[in-house]
């Protein structure tokens, strides 16, 4: 790290280098588990649930410059890009470099880096997500309906696995001792939350309409999503406004909908006819 410039621009300047080269956005988000001195046990094992969801990016092709023979996602590459800007400012200020956290969010990461535990692992991680969905929503409504569909679905899955390990109760309710554990971003458990390479092809732009995706989601996920998830969305959503201090967030639920860059009108949140759900519902009352 060069002393002569603040933690902000040397944030810029390393994720500017890696803006057009997908892999290098990879090992950019590595490099910064290893701290300024390269040298980092204690928050290496963090690392997990970030390099899954990141080469899940990659495999899709959300990731690929503008200029791709299968050119990426603005949206995608934005979001992804405000992830790693924080997390890299929040190394340069661990390793002294000048200047004081210029959001935030890269507060939230340099918590995390001074005391890394799951909850502060998955407050840093889920506020510049949402700050990303917040500053990028026009972007966002460039993208096809599927796509911004399934960015409601994960949104509400990195709030509800942090939930799990920070808010229990909301979470899984009288399974709440279990809940730390399944949502902990170093065991493998948290992953299983946040998988949809099941539903989506690892293709990008999505070319199907929404419902065509939602009946190739069979099991856990539909189980997830439509039995535990939805039924607590409010609640869940409330709940990380405030432990993320972002109002904003609030701004992307209608009812028992998620709106991010969609209309509350959409049905898409509408639980499909199932015994099995109406079973979760009854031992897992929202």
């Amino acid at each position: 790290m060069s002393s002569g410039m603040t933690a902000a621009a040397w944030a810029e300047q390393q994720v500017a280098a890696v803006r057009d080269d997908p892999s290098g956005r990879l090992a950019l988000m590595q490099r910064c588990y290893y701290g300024p001195f390269g040298k980092a046990p204690r928050h290496l094992p963090y690392r997990r649930a970030a390099m899954s969801a990141m080469r899940w990016e990659l495999r899709r092709g959300v990731l690929q410059p503008p200029f791709s023979d299968r050119p990426g996602s603005p949206w995608w590459r934005a979001v992804n890009e405000r992830v790693l800007r924080d997390g890299c400012e929040a190394v340069a200020l661990s390793g002294e470099l000048a200047g004081s956290a210029s959001s935030r969010t890269v507060a939230y990461w340099l918590s995390f880096a001074q005391y890394p535990t799951a909850r502060a692992w998955w407050r840093a991680h889920n506020g510049s997500v949402v700050a990303g969905y917040l500053e990028h929503r026009a972007l966002a409504e460039t993208e096809t309906a599927a796509e911004r569909f399934f960015m409601n679905v994960v949104l509400c899955r990195v709030l509800y696995t942090h939930a799990l390990v920070a808010a229990p109760r909301i979470a899984l309710g009288w399974l709440r001792p279990l809940a730390p554990l399944l949502g902990d971003p170093r065991v493998g458990m948290a992953g299983i939350f946040l998988q949809l390479s099941r539903v989506l092809p690892d293709e990008y732009p999505l070319r199907e309409e929404v419902r065509y995706y939602l009946r190739q989601e069979l099991g856990f996920g539909r189980l997830l999503d439509f039995g535990v998830i939805v039924p607590r969305l409010r609640q869940l959503y409330k709940w990380s406004a405030n432990e993320l201090a972002d109002p904003g967030l609030l701004d992307f639920i209608a009812g028992g909908s998620l709106t991010y860059a969609l209309s509350a009108d959409d049905s898409f949140w509408e639980p499909p006819p199932s015994r099995i759900l109406d079973l979760v519902h009854r031992l897992l009352p929202a």
